[in-house]
């Protein structure tokens, strides 16, 4: 008997959720009417004094029923079709614009419609086996294996999913495109241009009109106007020439005619193909700003702060046939601007926004300092290939690079500045020479000879 009270109470307290009969209206009867028979099995006996009783509310456990969690999953989409996708985005789309702002269902529909349009594209685009290297029209295109998002593609101008799309990047100019847009690409690829051809447009903005391109973007000959219809012309400050909207993003670089004629480094709006041109370009000395623009020099007193360039290329010859130079690589200092210790007349853009920047100065004094110490204080070798001054006899050591020396152009010749230029502005070692050449041909057999 005790066991079946135990049992009784155990049963009570554990009521089934699912039995909605035994809810709070079955118990909540009217006053004349009769309960139902219990059989004597399940008869519930009074519970003895002090035992606890159990009260109930209406919902016995709470375990989440109310929510539909037998429907079907989101991203598990009955359609099988792009029509039907399409159908159930524009649906979607609807209920997100009728539900209340920032409310729980408003976000499950913005999730809900993210898996299908990643379900539309997948079927537009399947992932099917791709080659991982595609030659077409001089680029060299490699297969991505990044599942990154934040990539755009340059034909199409719409967002690469990495992660359901295949998209390829030139090695040459960084030109990214879905795999179903590769055939569509018309544009040769401008690594090979900056190969062969490496120059600048060194007139600004060389505009010559829409009538000149037909009205028709230069790149993809899509119809343009500067109205806007069919579609905007947007011109690029580098090469002149107007673009539609697809090949020209608003786009900021420096324009490398504006620097060289104006010393004006704001950034200004060109095309996609300018951009990556002038991205392959920047680092490139191809400038020749004494012939291009020689008065720079007199109103641009950043530039007259690099005149260590010719410093540097004095000292070149010290450290090339310097054993200790060789082994410390000193020369790899400078192996960003190789340039700088083959010639002082060439620049690139890169050059020149740091110069701007002042940047060049600080690091060309670093350098210079580096090699002088080499040269005049650690290498013994170095310091016995310095020079006397012929003139006075006097005085320290002499070396090219010094700022208080002049050297002669013609045999090399290292004389004190002030010495040089008191006495003779012709070198006393080249006057000799030139003397000796005369006695010998004055003598009589070498004169026959001659």
């Amino acid at each position: 008997m005790e066991h079946d009270e135990k049992l009784a109470r155990f049963r009570q307290a554990h009521l089934n959720p699912f039995n909605k009969q035994l809810g709070p209206r079955h118990h909540e009867q009217e006053p004349n009417e009769k309960a139902q028979e219990i059989s004597s099995d399940e008869t519930v006996p009074e519970l003895p004094a002090g035992e606890p009783e159990f009260h109930f509310s209406e919902r016995v456990m709470d375990l989440g029923l109310s929510e539909d969690h037998f429907s079907r999953p989101v991203g598990l989409f009955l359609a099988s079709d792009v029509q039907q996708l399409q159908q159930a985005i524009e649906e979607c789309k609807q209920a997100i614009l009728e539900l209340p702002e920032q409310s729980e269902k408003q976000k499950d529909a913005v999730v809900r419609l993210i898996h299908l349009r990643l379900k539309l594209q997948e079927l537009k685009d399947p992932n099917e086996e791709e080659p991982n290297t595609r030659l077409l029209l001089e680029h060299r295109f490699y297969k991505e294996k990044s599942k990154s998002v934040k990539q755009t593609c340059d034909k199409c101008n719409t967002i690469i999913w990495g992660l359901i799309q295949t998209w390829y990047t030139c090695t040459g100019c960084y030109y990214r495109c879905h795999s179903k847009c590769l055939n569509l690409i018309s544009k040769p690829c401008v690594s090979s241009k900056v190969s062969h051809q490496a120059e600048y447009e060194l007139n600004i903005c060389p505009e010559a009109g829409l009538d000149s391109q037909d009205y028709r973007c230069a790149e993809c000959r899509t119809p343009i106007s500067l109205r806007g219809v069919p579609s905007e012309a947007r011109q690029c400050d580098y090469t002149g020439q107007y673009y539609c909207s697809h090949c020209h993003w608003n786009d900021l670089a420096v324009i490398p005619a504006r620097v060289v004629h104006n010393w004006d480094f704001e950034p200004r709006k060109v095309s996609r193909c300018s951009m990556r041109y002038l991205a392959l370009m920047v680092s490139r000395p191809v400038l020749r700003l004494r012939e291009i623009n020689p008065l720079l020099f007199n109103y641009v007193e950043e530039l007259v702060e690099i005149r260590l360039r010719q410093d540097i290329l004095l000292m070149k010859p010290y450290f090339i046939t310097c054993k200790e130079a060789m082994e410390a690589r000193l020369l790899l200092q400078l192996q960003d601007r190789q340039h700088f210790v083959e010639n002082d007349e060439m620049y690139s853009i890169q050059d020149l926004l740091e110069v701007h920047m002042g940047r060049l100065s600080c690091s060309l004094t670093e350098i210079h300092t580096l090699f002088a110490k080499h040269i005049k204080l650690d290498c013994e070798r170095c310091q016995a290939k310095g020079f006397v001054c012929e003139l006075c006899k006097e005085g320290d050591v002499l070396f090219p690079f010094d700022s208080h020396t002049s050297v002669c152009t013609d045999c090399s010749a290292v004389f004190h500045r002030d010495c040089y230029y008191d006495n003779s502005t012709t070198c006393p070692k080249c006057a000799r020479l030139n003397l000796r050449k005369q006695s010998l041909f004055q003598e009589p057999g070498l004169e026959m000879d001659a």
